[in-house]
């Protein structure tokens, strides 16, 4: 999974990015916000695809609808190849990092790890158990 090239989509005032990050990586909002001035604000799923042309879950950093920046994160240099999203949720390629650094792309760093078996606190108000044993 650390391996696959995960491709968010974000809005930077007016215009639409592309940030792709290692598959156990996600955005640091603090290293986002100093890159480039701006708060993060990601694409909703009906934007995602009229400007990128793919919907979420295949969204690549080529073969775009539109024109728009390109970036990628250093979490992905530790991977001699990496494999992003290919246009489909049920598809990809596997590229190394040459023929991902794309001309237009610039390599920055805003990713953080994610935490291995982070617990995130859940409170329940109601459960409904339902036996589904034979009586």
């Amino acid at each position: 999974p650390e391996q696959i090239g995960k491709t968010l989509s974000f809005k930077l005032g007016a215009d639409p990015i592309l940030i792709v990050v290692a598959g156990n990586a996600k955005i640091d909002n603090k290293k986002y916000k100093s890159q480039f001035s701006k708060k993060a604000k990601m694409l909703t799923r009906e934007e995602v695809l009229e400007l990128t042309g793919h919907a979420v879950g295949g969204v690549c950093p080529f073969g775009l609808k539109n024109p728009m920046a390109v970036y990628l994160d250093v979490s992905l240099k530790k991977f001699a190849e990496v494999i992003p999203a290919a246009g489909d949720s049920n598809a990809s390629i596997r590229l190394t990092l040459d023929e991902l650094d794309l001309k237009d792309g610039d390599w920055i760093d805003i990713g953080e790890p994610l935490v291995q078996n982070q617990v995130f606190p859940v409170t329940v108000k109601s459960l409904i158990f339902h036996d589904t044993r034979k009586a």
